[in-house]
């Protein structure tokens, strides 16, 4: 376990985090290169600016993470809870996001187009920002 520590600009490469928490941890700039990422569990804590391109983050609980700036691209988050965390500007692209949670998540300057959302929990705000993203005119 990992209780505040502090990870800034660290390239982790084929690492396992099977079973590992991290509670309020720090990973500002971070990059995880074929890394096992699951089953873990995360404790709030500040994961800006992260690389996670293509990392498998299902059915895991990020719920209240910083992500700022994060690249999630081609992650998959399917059934993974993002309960109020802060994606903001955060890369999506070809996010896979069936079946997770959004809700009170800030979504300010992130790329929501062209994302499948089906069975995702997103509160009203977040379903209006989704529409509009596909092109419909909300009025």
């Amino acid at each position: 376990m990992h209780d505040g520590t502090s990870f800034v600009g660290c390239r982790f490469h084929r690492t396992c985090f099977f079973d590992v928490t991290l509670r309020g941890c720090k990973l500002m700039g971070s990059s995880f290169v074929d890394c096992r990422l699951r089953p873990m569990t995360v404790e709030g804590g500040n994961w800006s600016y992260v690389q996670l391109r293509g990392a498998d983050l299902s059915g895991l609980d990020l719920s209240g993470l910083r992500l700022v700036e994060a690249d999630l691209a081609e992650a998959d988050l399917r059934q993974t809870v993002l309960r109020g965390a802060d994606l903001t500007r955060a890369t999506v692209r070809a996010v896979r996001l069936g079946d997770g949670d959004l809700a009170g998540a800030t979504l300010e300057g992130v790329d929501l187009s062209g994302l499948e959302w089906h069975g995702t929990r997103l509160d009203p705000t977040q379903a209006l920002l989704v529409a509009e993203a596909a092109g419909v005119v909300v009025v």
